[in-house]
């Protein structure tokens, strides 16, 4: 399987900064401070102004777990039909039943909107009761890649069942959480067969905003609205040139 460099992005400026440093592919998001949520078509619209790169996009209607009503099903699959029409490549998805299995019931509406696609499992499996057998049961249903931190917090902890899935024939395993040019580089020294990473890149942008009204959260207290989530063009940079090395 080919190199894969993967950056998650959730605006325009940190989808620019992800192609200026040398991603293979967008995961496009929204709201990546709550684990990502479904982008705006509009959003892959600009992107697709400017760049053919490819973009699979997120489908997450709501923060939290995996466990999806009919409406939401649906909604997804409303909402994928208007991303592919704006450009999209593929399409990031999971569903789990209530005891932590994958749900392909659930997610036979998702398959179906996402036919003629590249077609990612999401971190979903991280949280399911058997990390390795989903990923079995993901390439039986027809996902060409997972990603996962392989049960774990992060990449690095949960490396040894990362190493059983890259010893399995199956989807590409696409490794995320704590990914960044160090971590590529421990991991293609200890699995050779790691070729495919996840990353955001984030840094901290300090807000252009001069007056500053304190105590007014704009979402959960505690969240800083003066500084902004963005990718880094040099931590992407650095990346390419480790997992090109």
């Amino acid at each position: 399987m080919t190199k894969i460099l993967e950056i998650c992005v959730d605006s325009y400026a940190s989808a620019m900064a992800a192609i200026g440093g040398g991603a293979d592919r967008l995961e496009l998001c929204s709201a990546l401070a709550v684990g990502g949520l479904t982008p705006s078509a509009a959003l892959l619209a600009q992107i697709r102004q400017v760049s053919d790169i490819p973009v699979r996009c997120l489908m997450r209607p709501r923060g939290g777990d995996f466990l999806y009503t009919p409406e939401e099903i649906q909604q997804m699959a409303m909402e994928m039909a208007a991303l592919k029409q704006a450009g999209a490549s593929g399409f990031v998805i999971g569903c789990l039943n209530a005891e932590g299995e994958l749900d392909a019931h659930a997610m036979a509406p998702l398959l179906a909107a996402a036919k003629g696609c590249g077609l990612t499992l999401h971190r979903c499996i991280d949280v399911s009761r058997d990390p390795v057998q989903t990923y079995r049961d993901a390439g039986a249903l027809g996902f060409d890649t997972v990603l996962t931190s392989g049960g774990a917090g992060s990449c690095s902890a949960g490396k040894a069942v990362i190493g059983e899935m890259l010893a399995l024939e199956g989807p590409q395993v696409l490794i995320g959480a704590g990914v960044n040019a160090r971590v590529i580089e421990a991991f293609r020294r200890e699995f050779p067969a790691a070729r495919a990473f996840h990353m955001s890149g984030k840094c901290e942008m300090e807000s252009g905003m001069r007056f500053r009204r304190e105590g007014v959260p704009m979402g959960l207290p505690g969240l800083d609205e003066w500084h902004i989530q963005q990718t880094s063009q040099a931590a992407v940079r650095a990346a390419r040139e480790v997992l090109d090395r």
